[in-house]
């Protein structure tokens, strides 16, 4: 029997961006080297490596969000436990809206994604260093 999906990414995906708050890429730029402020990548290795990073930010694959925020989680980071704005951004920013919107509701704040993600902020002319390749 075929899979009927009932509840889409378009939906999900507004249904995300009407509760969060979306940054242009310029916004975010201007809060770069804030020490009040965290920027989350949530772009798997592959992507970091191909299209670099932005300074500083936190690599947190997109997988294990859930796992890094909660405190009761064995694989709590101590970095979502800071009284900072974390600001999320994965290539084009669906991912970004989407993990926003699942932080948001597990209680985490302030928190923001980036509009048109990675992609986005290189074209603003934001920061980006080169990843070296991982050794396998």
């Amino acid at each position: 029997m075929a899979q009927t999906i009932t509840r889409g990414y378009k939906t999900m995906l507004d249904e995300a961006n009407a509760k969060i708050e979306t940054l242009k890429a310029e916004e975010a730029i201007a809060r770069f080297g804030r020490n009040d402020t965290v920027f989350v990548d949530l772009r798997d290795p592959r992507e970091l490596e191909r299209e670099g990073r932005i300074p500083g930010a936190l690599h947190c694959p997109r997988g294990m969000l859930e796992f890094w925020i909660d405190p009761e989680s064995p694989y709590h980071k101590p970095a979502f436990a800071e009284d900072k704005t974390f600001i999320f951004f994965c290539a084009a920013g669906w991912r970004s809206a989407l993990s926003t919107a699942t932080a948001q509701d597990m209680g985490l704040k302030p928190v923001a994604h980036i509009e048109g993600g990675f992609t986005a902020w290189k074209a603003a002319g934001g920061p980006v260093e080169a990843v070296p390749e991982r050794k396998t």
